[in-house]
């Protein structure tokens, strides 16, 4: 940001901080390329370098002091304050307005998740029923051709359908990060994780886990105090991770009515935020309760850079937003496509025969009763029976342990039956159709009991996986999920009971 240095005023001497350091220095602007020639000319020798020795620190205070200084040596002009970022400092960081701006900025956040990605959805559902009407049409019936089109096409297609809501949220994420606005944010929300024991630096690690929970976890090795960062490990997957997304999309798109309430707003659009917040703030209750009991302790203090505004690199974001879909769609060819393979071949064995008496969807819904599938969740009808969850629902949360994205591909093929054909008209549309007694293949209730479930539940082993390798132990782990489960089914509980009521 050599450039950004220099329009403010500011001028470094290279040759002076190339002695501070004992390394090679040149000035770069990375969204350019300006600099990168000389850059790389660097690393030819790299072994020819002379680095000087850095002081040893005993706190974060050291290390600053250590940087101001070699920082007043080679600056040979201050560089001033942006007068923009000064003046919408005012707001942005203000105790009352910073947080009403905030709640605003999330409030279209959420809805432009459903707004804008929509139109987008519904082509790529259209084209994954016609490819897959198609491979029927083309293909020879029997076996294979079954798997391939309803377990694996259609299978996979019920989550890669949610591709361009994931694209809005992360291009929105990045967006706001590159902007400037991230660090605001995290300024703001540091007031009330203070008031749960946490610093910034936590929310900065429940911010990724908004992404995933993986990175989010890894992300707490910054964190100096133990304390703290335990307590931010055990609620981080409270916070709403990308793959919760399609469950939350499909129950919200099939039970919410997309009725506008102010403006641009709809209530679809606030359900989703709400459930954001939810689980947020249910992060924020239970890292206070770990740190005034399990995990008490004092913080440490905050540092975070407040970078200037400025406009963001069309380019950067792009190329972020690919990387960011290629992991999940790596996922869903990876995992998802195993786990509906798995689903659709639990779903059609032990095989019976066609009834010329019945029809073709009659037919389907009686091997489906009849499988592998609905014993195992016949099975946990126990558990999960005072929840308002059939055997159909327990089918789902089993897969989404592999991956919560699973949820939808195994919901799918065991509702998304249709009555005259098996074209594939999505699963949001499948669960808001009534049958000829007025009744839905999931209740109101049911429903809403199901998204509260998914906002507690520890419903991911890849998370399971990295808490047990940050902690050296399967002691949290287990603890972990054994709590979380146990918040979830009560939540849900409630929930259900009140959606009764």
């Amino acid at each position: 940001m050599i450039d950004e240095c220099k329009a403010r005023g500011g001028d470094i001497d290279f040759f002076k901080l190339k002695a501070e350091l004992g390394i090679p220095v040149v000035g770069v602007v990375g969204n350019k390329g300006l600099g990168i020639t000389d850059l790389k000319q660097f690393f030819i020798d790299p072994h020819s370098w002379k680095t000087t020795d850095v002081p040893s620190f005993d706190s974060i205070e050291q290390r600053f002091e250590w940087a101001d200084k070699i920082f007043n040596k080679v600056l040979r002009h201050p560089i001033s304050e942006s007068n923009l970022t000064r003046q919408i400092d005012r707001i942005l960081l203000h105790p009352v307005l910073g947080l009403i701006v905030f709640l605003a900025f999330i409030s279209i956040f959420f809805q432009s998740i459903f707004t804008w990605a929509a139109p987008a959805m519904d082509l790529f559902s259209e084209w994954v029923s016609q490819f897959a009407n198609y491979c029927a049409a083309a293909l020879p019936p029997g076996f294979w051709t079954n798997l391939l089109c309803d377990g694996i096409i259609r299978g996979v297609g019920a989550v890669l359908v949610f591709v361009p809501q994931i694209a809005v949220l992360f291009t929105l994420i990045f967006f706001f990060e590159a902007s400037g606005y991230m660090a605001r944010a995290a300024f703001v929300i540091d007031r009330l994780m203070g008031w749960a024991g946490l610093e910034g630096r936590c929310f900065i690690s429940l911010l990724s886990s908004y992404a995933c929970a993986v990175p989010g976890i890894m992300a707490t090795r910054s964190i100096p105090s133990p304390r703290d960062r335990l307590a931010t490990i055990l609620v981080a997957p409270f916070t709403t991770c990308s793959a919760r997304l399609p469950v939350y999309a499909v129950l919200i798109s099939a039970f919410i009515p997309d009725a506008a309430l102010w403006g641009p707003f709809t209530l679809q659009g606030l359900t989703l935020m709400a459930l954001y917040l939810l689980g947020g703030v249910s992060a924020i209750v239970f890292a206070a309760i770990f740190k005034h009991g399990l995990l008490r302790g004092a913080s440490l203090p905050f540092f975070l850079e407040l970078p200037p505004y400025r406009f963001p690199s069309f380019k950067t974001i792009v190329v972020q937003v690919v990387d960011r879909l290629k992991v999940f769609v790596k996922d869903a060819g990876s995992v998802i496509l195993v786990g509906s393979i798995v689903l659709w071949l639990l779903l059609n064995f032990p095989h019976h025969e066609y009834n010329d008496t019945l029809t073709k969807t009659q037919n389907k819904q009686q091997q489906i009763e009849r499988s592998y599938a609905a014993d195992l969740g016949h099975s946990l009808e126990p558990i999960f029976d005072p929840l308002g969850f059939d055997w159909k629902i327990n089918i789902g949360i089993i897969g989404s342990f592999a991956a919560r994205e699973l949820m939808i591909s195994t919901m799918a093929q065991v509702y998304a039956v249709e009555k005259d054909d098996d074209n594939f008209v999505g699963f949001a549309k499948v669960l808001s159709q009534e049958d000829e007694n007025g009744v839905r293949p999931i209740s109101f209730a049911s429903a809403m009991s199901l998204l509260v479930f998914f906002v507690y539940a520890l419903l991911c082993l890849s998370t399971v996986a990295v808490v047990k390798r940050e902690t050296n132990s399967w002691r949290w782990p287990i603890f972990m999920l054994t709590y979380m489960f146990a918040v979830a089914w009560v939540a849900s509980f409630i929930t259900y009971r009140l959606a009764l009521a």
